[in-house]
């Protein structure tokens, strides 16, 4: 199967580069890996509720642009589904087993992602109530990735 994680903005940090880097490492037995970086737009300070809109709507075409063809799209937001591991690992192996070969994962920028994705997505997740730096974000998304696929092949994995 091929895990396209599409992410608002470039990872600064080296720690995070480094963490998804071994995540993808680690992933490269069970899947095909694949991120893709699209460009934040800026966000003016005290922006009003148009020029938040008008951010997430540059945004949204950004992201857009890689949901063409086939995949099922799993957007990430603050108000989406929560599962526990053994249940996101269900839901990978039961899409795996239906047919589907490539599962998208949309992480958005800083103030998340504009209708247009939530429109294209097949199902919205929320991995807490809480917010987190869309750079951890995408080391938390890979590693439970990492984490679904030990579940779904019998292996240990630290609970």
């Amino acid at each position: 199967m091929k895990i396209t994680i599409i992410a608002v903005g470039r990872i600064k940090e080296r720690f995070y580069r480094d963490a998804v880097a071994e995540y993808v490492k680690r992933l490269g037995r069970y899947c095909r890996p694949e991120i893709i970086e699209v460009e934040d737009e800026p966000t003016p300070d005290k922006a009003g509720q148009a020029a938040v809109e008008a951010v997430l709507q540059k945004e949204a075409g950004r992201i857009l642009r890689h949901l063409d063809g086939d995949g099922y799209t799993v957007a990430l937001d603050i108000r989406g589904r929560e599962f526990d591991s053994e249940a996101f690992a269900g839901h990978i192996e039961s899409l795996g087993m239906g047919g589907v070969s490539h599962i998208r994962f949309v992480i958005g920028g800083s103030l998340g992602l504009g209708q247009e994705v939530y429109k294209k997505a097949d199902l919205t997740v929320s991995f807490s109530h809480m917010t987190f730096p869309h750079q951890l974000m995408r080391v938390i998304l890979l590693e439970q990735i990492y984490r679904a696929y030990r579940i779904i092949n019998g292996e240990p994995y630290h609970k």
